[in-house]
């Protein structure tokens, strides 16, 4: 079996020291512009150092694809300086910076893209309270829309990353190019399974060819996706296992599955034998490595994970106690902190979006 301090070496070569990374995780602590600020330079370099890899939050490939405030930006060289930073503080004790890049499509609107039209595969909204409807994306956009993932992907070479994740998960822009309800269109980009993949096919060809085209050495590029949506029409766990097939042909060097508990069961009749990640990761069939998440929270949860995946993301316990990994990796699990205050806000680094989510998870608790 799998050990959680075992390395890893991705195809383009890049190792990790061990199996466990940090799963990206909504932080909302840049400034307005999305420049990165102290706050979460100090975030993330209390939790490095131990981990085989950090994943960051999402940073906007383009302007109108800002999802909400305080979030990274990586659609323009200036923010190279500061992404620079970013990877230097995770990169602390041979810990790998992997910088998640993404467009929030229809799931943003015009206040936070100040004014700018927002936009997706189809004039389609979101089912949520609110949602604006979006315009939908002509031909020449989609194309460009391509070549800023490129552009992003570049500036986290030039500002020292490790390798990027196309962020194709949680209903965001490259997910609503898949989805059967965001995706309505009757051209090239839509209509069928095949044509809502293509998007996705042309992206990551378009990204890895790039990388690969670089002087550039060692520089993964990881894709990560959600199994269902509960729309409907929406993506439902045989879509996903297609989207997985032709993704584990890719020149990628990981898959990243988005789940909220790593034994979760589809709400497919066809696929409830066992969890929809032992599912992807058959499907894979050692093709390429597999990222499994969802609510891990102890060795015994990561090892379970391992059994169905290669790599184990963690998220809230990494936020409850950033010393985690070696705890659980030096028998200390009793020393693991388990709960957190607000009094414990400012030492742990948990501020805006973070301390949404924990403030949320707490809540579900007491429920």
């Amino acid at each position: 079996m799998t050990k959680v301090n075992e390395s890893i070496k991705f195809s383009r070569g890049l190792e990790l020291k061990n199996r466990i990374v940090m799963a990206p995780m909504t932080t909302k602590m840049s400034f307005y512009d999305g420049v990165v600020t102290k706050d979460e330079l100090d975030y993330y370099s209390l939790r490095s150092g131990e981990l085989g890899a950090v994943i960051t939050a999402a940073a906007n490939v383009q302007e109108v694809g800002k999802g909400w405030e305080g979030e990274l930006g990586a659609y323009d060289d200036k923010f190279i300086p500061g992404l620079s930073k970013l990877a230097s503080v995770i990169k602390q004790s041979g810990t790998k910076a992997i910088l998640q890049i993404f467009h929030g499509g229809r799931m943003t609107n015009s206040k936070v893209t100040r004014g700018k039209e927002v936009v997706s595969a189809s004039a389609i909204p979101a089912e949520r309270p609110g949602a604006e409807t979006p315009k939908e994306l002509r031909q020449e956009e989609i194309l460009e829309l391509i070549e800023a993932y490129k552009e992003a992907t570049r500036r986290a070479m030039e500002a020292g990353f490790d390798g990027v994740e196309l962020h194709g998960a949680n209903t965001y822009l490259i997910q609503q190019f898949f989805s059967p309800h965001s995706n309505r269109r009757e051209d090239e980009w839509g209509g069928s399974l095949e044509k809502r993949f293509k998007f996705i096919d042309e992206l990551v060809d378009g990204v890895t060819e790039l990388v690969d085209q670089s002087d550039r050495e060692n520089f993964i590029v990881g894709y990560r996706f959600s199994p269902e949506e509960y729309e409907e029409p929406g993506i439902r766990f045989a879509d996903t296992l297609y989207l997985v097939e032709q993704l584990a042909n890719k020149p990628l060097d990981y898959l990243h599955i988005s789940l909220n508990d790593y034994s979760r069961v589809s709400q497919s009749d066809d696929h409830q034998g066992k969890p929809m990640l032992a599912y992807i990761f058959e499907k894979i069939a050692g093709r390429v490595p597999l990222i499994g998440v969802g609510d891990v929270r102890s060795r015994e949860d990561a090892e379970k994970v391992l059994k169905m995946a290669n790599i184990v993301a963690v998220g809230r316990a990494l936020l409850i106690d950033p010393n985690w990994t070696s705890k659980i990796m030096n028998n200390q699990e009793e020393l693991v902190r388990k709960q957190v205050s607000h009094f414990d806000r400012e030492k742990l680094g948990l501020t805006n979006g973070v301390w949404e989510f924990m403030e949320n998870m707490m809540a579900d608790r007491i429920k």
